[in-house]
């Protein structure tokens, strides 16, 4: 009996896997249905809460009841899809964002520290200057096209799936700050690339629809299926190179599928929305406060709480001022005042 569960532990830990106490599970799972509860109210807050006002029981007619009218319209072509993108966008940053800070095992990584950002707005630059796109469909397209060579750019610098965090880090500063230099001195030199830009640099979910979700949608649906196949792997490397090898962990195989991952997530979002600040940056730090290091259960609650986050963003924008602001805007200032607590509280835990 005793060899028994001597060998069921050796596989548990071969496998990546700490065990976990009998409790853990049950509460991180009514956890999750929580986090779930939280953001269906805050997407139905949303879909209710507008710069036009529209009463709630012709909202929820108009949800239920399509027809020609205005407040219809205005539900349907403008607030659900609207709801729907920062969803899918919120979801997608989150992830990338613990990816991110798993992949590099720095707790301050965001998705823009490899690049991505930075390569989705030069080749968005790029699209309008040189190219002259004005359509928003298009647009999107160049910039995760962007998004991706910027992507495999660091692969290659890095080398094979990044011969470590450290190098990884320093590799995607270079390219960012490279690229970011290329995008300002187009911008600066043109002005009607500047003027087409510098709305969506800031972010924002108002100039996004329907349309724009099919696109990204896919990657983002793909990007998010192969970061909860990762999550044991980087549970492993997150005791280290030599302990994840020793777990069986393939290292540049690893490196490799969750630098594709953080792509297509981090890639599709900025090229539907713009890029937005502090969401996976912030959330996967709350999250952890809650879940554990644990990947299998960090990378599910950033799918449910960043999105809501995001969303909180956006409600806010539509009404705090006369006229509606941008939610990267609020997204900034949300999100540094909940970091700098995060930060704090994580020292005087450690303390």
């Amino acid at each position: 009996m005793s060899t028994g569960g001597s060998t069921r532990a050796a596989s548990r830990t071969s496998a990546g896997q700490a065990p976990a106490p009998r409790s853990a599970a049950p509460s991180r799972a009514a956890g999750l249905v929580v986090a779930l509860v939280v953001l269906v109210a805050i997407a139905s807050l949303s879909i209710a809460v507008g710069a036009r006002s529209i009463p709630l029981g012709t909202v929820v007619d108009a949800l239920f009841h399509r027809d020609g009218s205005d407040s219809s319209y205005v539900v349907w072509s403008i607030r659900v899809p609207r709801t729907l993108i920062g969803i899918a966008v919120g979801a997608s940053l989150g992830v990338a964002g613990a990816l991110m800070q798993a992949l590099t095992r720095n707790p301050l990584a965001d998705p823009g520290l490899l690049g991505i950002n930075a390569g989705a707005a030069t080749a968005a630059a790029l699209s309008v200057g040189v190219l002259g796109v004005t359509d928003l469909r298009a647009f999107v397209w160049f910039a995760f096209l962007g998004a991706a060579i910027a992507g495999f750019v660091l692969y290659v610098i890095a080398g094979r799936g990044g011969s470590s965090p450290v190098r990884l880090a320093l590799a995607g500063t270079a390219v960012s700050a490279a690229l970011t230099g290329l995008t300002q001195a187009m911008t600066l030199l043109d002005t009607q690339t500047l003027d087409q830009m510098r709305f969506w640099t800031v972010g924002s979910l108002e100039r996004a629809d329907g349309g724009t979700l099919v696109r990204v949608l896919p990657f983002l649906v793909a990007g998010v299926l192969l970061a909860l196949f990762l999550a044991r792997p980087l549970n492993a490397l997150a005791l280290g190179d030599e302990a994840g090898k020793s777990l069986g962990a393939h290292l540049g195989r690893t490196r490799g599928l969750t630098l594709l991952a953080v792509t297509l997530l981090a890639g599709a979002a900025t090229a539907a929305v713009g890029p937005l600040v502090f969401v996976g940056l912030a959330v996967p730090h709350m999250v952890r406060a809650i879940t554990g290091p644990d990947q299998r259960w960090v990378l599910p609650y950033c799918a449910l709480l960043a999105p809501a986050l995001l969303l909180l963003a956006d409600v806010l924008g539509r009404v705090i001022a006369k006229e509606e602001i941008d939610v990267g805007v609020v997204t900034a200032l949300l999100g540094a005042p909940l970091f700098i607590a995060l930060v704090r509280r994580t020292k005087a835990a450690r303390s």
